[in-house]
């Protein structure tokens, strides 16, 4: 490393990976872009040439710094709330190449609500060592030395996460099917078709209501039956959406200002589970797609 410019393009070639890391282990694209933009403060005060392998360090520095924000988090009693629908990774469902490398290296392994939640429910150090190393392919030697253990230790804690992460539920239809079923939900959400929103939505479905305060979760269709009544009223439009590599719904109310993000669990057909997030303070900090898909290509 020369001078400032040669660093900061270093530091750029690594980005990616960098965000990609931090937003898996924290589960919050804004947190996540903090860490990584700390850890590029950090470089910056290195002496020239005092770093040999560029890509480690800023691996320990991004994998520590996330491990102490979680810790920040327990520490402010932000947890509960925040660990039940976390920042997610939205992007348009119609994703194409159009979208930048940095976007593209998120998406390619995106997280699905249900691992999300299981990894929110780690500690630290085994949440940062299922990521790096499942993930990332980062041996457990590197890792050990990140987290300040043997590399016995963190093969323990990445395999005590990975039985964790293996008995989280997984999508039962594939990606063309819960295409389908959104669809269905969305024209007959537009259309006013009752009809159609029951053979979509489950008997048993499990709403929860993510708003600025609290959590609601409700059972069955009668309550999420009433809200789309009441948008339908009020000139609501929506899009599908990628949610965390998942099937989602992303609405805006008429004047064009994020309303709710719908995340959306589909199996056998059918709507069993949707979040909606509904705080507008939460929807403002998140890289949301457009309204019109034709700007997601601006």
């Amino acid at each position: 490393m020369t001078d400032q410019t040669d660093l900061s393009e270093e530091f750029e070639a690594y980005r990616a990976r960098l965000l990609a890391i931090a937003t898996r282990v924290l589960g919050s694209t804004a947190d996540a872009q903090d860490v990584v933009q700390e850890a590029w403060l950090r470089l910056a005060r290195q002496e020239p040439g005092s770093i040999e392998n560029l890509g480690g360090w800023l691996t320990t520095v991004v994998g520590r710094l996330s491990i102490d924000a979680i810790r920040s988090r327990t520490t402010k009693g932000e947890v509960s709330y925040e660990e039940q629908f976390r920042d997610p990774i939205v992007t348009p469902d119609d994703a194409d190449a159009s979208q930048s490398p940095e976007d593209l290296a998120i998406q390619a392994d995106a997280l699905g609500l249900a691992l999300m939640v299981v990894l929110g429910s780690l500690r630290p150090e085994e949440r940062l060592a299922f990521v790096l190393h499942d993930m990332f392919a980062v041996p457990f030697g590197e890792i050990g030395q990140i987290i300040d253990k043997s590399a016995d230790a963190a093969k323990m804690a990445a395999s005590r996460a990975r039985r964790k992460v293996q008995g989280a539920p997984r999508p039962t239809s594939g990606r063309h099917e819960q295409r389908r079923v959104v669809d269905a939900f969305l024209a007959a959400a537009r259309d006013g078709d009752f009809d159609g929103l029951l053979e979509v939505l489950d008997p048993d479905l499990r709403w929860e209501l993510h708003g600025s305060r609290d959590v609601t979760v409700t059972r069955g269709r009668k309550d999420l039956l009433r809200a789309l009544a009441r948008g339908r009223d009020s000139g609501v439009t929506a899009r599908r959406v990628l949610v965390g590599g998942q099937p989602g719904i992303l609405a805006w109310s008429p004047s064009g200002a994020p309303l709710t993000l719908m995340a959306c669990t589909v199996e056998n057909g059918r709507m069993t589970r949707v979040a909606s997030l509904t705080d507008g303070a939460r929807l403002e900090r998140l890289d949301l797609p457009p309204r019109d898909p034709e700007e997601s290509d601006a």
